[in-house]
């Protein structure tokens, strides 16, 4: 798959509103995405809830998702499956009760057909009897945790927290020029198993771990002990999974650490995408990382809505508002598709039923797990003309 150059990227910013994977898993039937509010007659409105946090350090990482839907409903004139939409949005705050909380109003209280958004892995879980009891779908548009397994009602339209990790792996393996030291976050949020998940798949793929991988307390933010640690052993290059404000403090502690010119750094792409590459600045520059999208992906969805996404809010989409603009294609689709009556068992019955999804990212379809069949890509950070960006430097293997 080709890509574009970071500049013809910005080129086509000024141009808005400018004009994969194939595999069978739950559906035979595919379409585009195009394929939805335009073309079925209208009917009555819908509600639907998102929870993302509003409040709290999870709140920057809630604007991208927010934006990512409200984004698609701007474009198909506030209508999902040609029926006009009323969005709910309920703050899931910072702990997974917070987030639990939100996802018991929506459906007790607000009675929407279905969910959307949720930021945190840990939420994700805490939710799960919620909406599996209820029985209205939940298209999760963040990154889910791998422990999550067995519901019918839960898709997520991002990833599965063990993956960057495992599509890091074999690369890093052939690229660190020595052992890797390895260091997470404890706590919630997903970063432990993404951790054993990397340590895993680097040594299947022939890689060597220096020592234990290393943890740090979750919400800390000093690292100089661990950093000494790692710069005094013998590792060529270290894998760091860190997100948010842990993510910011990482990597500027690190850079100042200053390990030798030609140690790597891996990481999964949270470490160094969207709101926290703009805190870390210069710090970020050479890091490599393995996400599922990258701005620089030459195809003709992307290139859509990266120029919608620029004259609606001034910025570059992340994969978080990717994810999040996913889903409510995902929601048009199934809400166009339903053989029924709708109602939230029809809805997610259709959902079920869909095939390939035409997405910035590339096209991907749900696998049995409810988690997309995608392609992952290798980025580095380097300067481009004034900006500072994570570059599309190659294919990795295909998750799902």
């Amino acid at each position: 798959m080709s890509h574009l150059n970071r500049r013809q990227a910005l080129r086509l910013f000024a141009a808005a509103g400018a004009a994969g994977l194939t595999a069978p898993i739950l559906s035979a039937c595919s379409s585009g995405n195009g394929a939805g509010s335009n073309s079925v007659p209208s009917g009555p409105p819908i509600k639907l809830g998102m929870i993302v946090p509003q409040t709290g350090m999870y709140k920057d990482l809630g604007n991208e998702l927010d934006n990512g839907f409200s984004l698609y409903l701007q474009l198909h004139d506030n209508k999902l499956g040609g029926r006009q939409v009323n969005l709910v949005k309920v703050d899931e705050g910072e702990s997974a009760d917070s987030g639990k909380a939100a996802a018991e109003k929506l459906v007790k209280e607000e009675k929407v057909l279905a969910l959307t958004g949720v930021v945190s892995p840990q939420a994700m879980l805490a939710m799960k009897d919620t909406i599996e009891t209820a029985q209205i779908p939940l298209v999760g548009s963040n990154a889910s945790p791998a422990s999550l397994q067995g519901a019918k009602y839960i898709w997520r339209t991002s990833f599965v927290t063990t993956e960057p990790g495992q599509a890091m792996a074999r690369w890093a393996a052939e690229n660190a020029g020595g052992t890797i030291a390895v260091v997470g976050q404890a706590g919630p949020g997903g970063d432990e198993e993404e951790v054993r998940s990397f340590v895993e798949f680097l040594k299947g793929a022939g890689g060597d771990v220096e020592g234990q991988a290393k943890t740090t307390p979750f919400g800390g933010k000093d690292f100089g002990t661990v950093l000494a640690q790692v710069k005094q052993s013998r590792a060529a290059a270290m894998y760091a999974s860190y997100g948010g404000a842990a993510a910011v403090e990482f990597v500027k502690q690190f850079r100042g650490a200053r390990f030798p010119g030609g140690f790597k750094l891996f990481a999964p792409g949270s470490l160094t995408e969207g709101y926290v590459l703009r805190q870390q600045g210069d710090a970020a520059k050479d890091i490599y990382t393995a996400l599922n999208y990258s701005p620089d992906l030459d195809n003709a969805a992307n290139r859509r809505f990266i120029a919608d996404y620029q004259k609606a809010f001034g910025a570059i989409p992340t994969t978080y508002a990717m994810a999040s603009y996913d889903a409510a294609a995902v929601l048009d689709k199934a809400i166009t598709d339903a053989t029924r009556s709708l109602d939230s068992f029809s809805l997610n019955a259709a959902i079920g039923r869909l095939g390939q999804i035409d997405s910035p990212r590339g096209g991907w379809q749900f696998t049995q797990n409810r988690t997309p069949l995608q392609r992952w890509y290798l980025r580095q950070v380097r300067a481009d003309g004034a900006l500072l960006s994570n570059v599309l430097t190659a294919e990795l293997a295909t998750q799902g």
